[in-house]
């Protein structure tokens, strides 16, 4: 069994005077980061938390937010990191689904509490994380671990549940996703020996830790017992100053955040030798941006990682050999690479049947780390895990050499005329065109088609280009029943979660709704 408590003891152990984090010019110790986090986990008893009780993390990246999550194992419980970009109603919804009676909370949220509270009675105790607040008898964490003694391990191992990451609800109702210290553990063992990541890292976060994208990462830096360098919010030249300051050797990011930094030093060269890994993932990236990164990053490895919650998370990489434009190993970009060790990953149809390789179905996967469900919905965990199989709700398909390709969410396939139209691959052909900034193809309704194929674009900064033009670019690399019906051009930014993914529900919902009768 493992245990992510135990494997800060680890890390404190054998790397005592190491640095487990930088923050905002804070530097501590693995040794002086154990002490804090037994001394929180005190602070947590002292209010009540039991064994298995669910104690919720409200706020952004700090070092602080990072003990915390190793507090509340640490003292019995398990942790509920919520998503800071949440509304009130989705804050008050998660807490009350989880039954959450302690809520952790930044300073910059605190105003946000009394509401919260009216749609989650069941909330008992409120801390900040950052100082007092007597006017509303709020506690702060700072204050109250100055008078509490360090507390024992609960010892919480193996399949006991760490935390819960509550889905986005993208798709209907948030549901909590359950991952055991055995799925966190195992899982990093798994990414860091892919991805080649060792103790002697420097690993920058600025993905939130709400996220297991900045989430899992973080604990790595616990189980290899190496330093984790803390960004709180993204700007892109501040990062890459942080990076050159902090000699940073890994840092991990969603596309949009690797975008940002590359057009940042397109206009202001900077000597990035000291970062050797990135890894990515959290939402698509289209070829042409990562063709981009891959120039202005020339020294730099590239690592595509390939997951989701509920699959614990991590489930396949794309080497950084493969991110090359030509020779041997080229023609691999667009694959989410190969299964990790551990790892098993298969394409299924929609009774359960194994595909053959280079047939589309859903992507499905088994192993060590996949969830074990969705905190009280047993029927949403028996449908998600159907045949034995994790269905991850993505289209897929393997190469001839065991590469998995994604082409589309499952519930973004458009359906004309009977035929299938995976909208991620018309996408990928329209970012091609140099004047295309970004893209979004969905299905709107059609008397005669049932569905009809809409491209949406977002043009590059002072470009231009003609619908015809585009079409053309289609017609020359797409089968006719995938070409769009019709173009749309626009100027407002489109819907998307905060890791970046477009929210093609939202996109969708006028053009459907416009087609209902009444």
């Amino acid at each position: 069994m493992y245990s992510l408590t135990r494997s800060l003891h680890r890390a404190a152990l054998i790397n005592r005077n190491g640095i487990a984090t930088y923050f905002e010019g804070n530097e501590t110790s693995w040794q002086d980061t154990l002490l804090r986090v037994q001394r929180i986990a005190a602070v947590l008893l002292e209010r009540g938390v039991q064994n298995n009780d669910r104690v919720a993390l409200l706020g952004g990246n700090s070092d602080t937010f990072y003990q915390c999550l190793f507090a509340i194992n640490w003292a019995g419980g398990i942790s509920m990191p919520l998503n800071m970009r949440f509304a009130v109603p989705e804050i008050a919804y998660c807490l009350s689904d989880s039954g959450s009676k302690i809520l952790l909370v930044d300073e910059e949220f605190l105003d946000m509490v009394p509401e919260i509270s009216l749609s989650a009675p069941q909330l008992k105790v409120v801390i900040s994380l950052g100082k007092s607040r007597p006017e509303s008898a709020v506690n702060g964490l700072a204050d109250l671990v100055k008078d509490v003694a360090p507390v024992e391990d609960a010892g919480r191992a193996g399949k006991d549940i760490a935390a819960l990451y509550y889905t986005g609800g993208t798709t209907g109702r948030s549901k909590g996703v359950m991952l055991g210290h055995d799925d966190f553990v195992v899982n990093v063992i798994q990414w860091a020996h892919t991805v080649g990541v060792t103790s002697k890292e420097r690993n920058l976060i600025i993905a939130p830790m709400f996220h297991l994208v900045g989430g899992l990462n973080s604990v790595a830096a616990a189980v290899l017992a190496s330093s984790l360098v803390i960004a709180r919010k993204f700007d892109a030249g501040h990062l890459v100053q942080m990076m050159v300051k902090n000699e940073v050797s890994k840092t991990c990011l969603v596309p949009i955040m690797l975008d940002a930094i590359v057009a940042w030093l397109e206009e202001n060269p900077t000597d990035l030798s000291c970062l050797k890994r990135i890894s990515y993932g959290g939402a698509p990236m289209s070829e042409k941006a990562l063709k981009r990164a891959l120039a202005a990053l020339p020294n730099t490895s590239f690592y595509q990682v390939y997951g989701q919650t509920e699959g614990g998370p991590n489930i396949s990489v794309l080497d950084a050999r493969y991110h090359v434009l030509d020779g041997p190993d080229a023609g691999k970009l667009r694959s989410a690479g190969q299964p990790l060790p551990g790892v098993e990953v298969d394409i299924l149809d929609e009774e359960g049947n194994p595909l053959k390789q280079g047939e589309t179905g859903e992507i499905c996967v088994r192993g060590l780390t996949v969830s074990q469900g969705y905190w009280n919905l047993p029927e949403e965990t028996a449908e998600a895990n159907r045949f034995g199989w994790l269905h991850t709700g993505d289209a897929g398909y393997f190469d001839e050499d065991g590469f998995l390709f994604i082409v589309d969410r499952i519930k973004d396939m458009i359906i004309t005329g009977g035929l299938n139209v995976y909208s991620a691959e018309v996408e990928n052909i329209i970012n091609r065109h140099p004047s295309v900034g970004q893209c979004a193809v969905i299905g709107i309704p059609s008397e005669r088609w049932g569905e009809q194929i809409h491209a949406i674009v977002r043009l590059a900064e002072g470009a231009k280009v003609t619908e015809e033009e585009l079409a053309e670019l289609c017609r020359s690399e797409l089968a006719g029943y995938k070409q769009p019906r019709s173009f749309e051009f626009r100027v407002e930014p489109f819907p998307v979660t905060g890791l970046g993914k477009v929210l093609k529900r939202e996109i969708r919902a006028p053009y459907w709704e416009a087609s209902q009768p009444g």
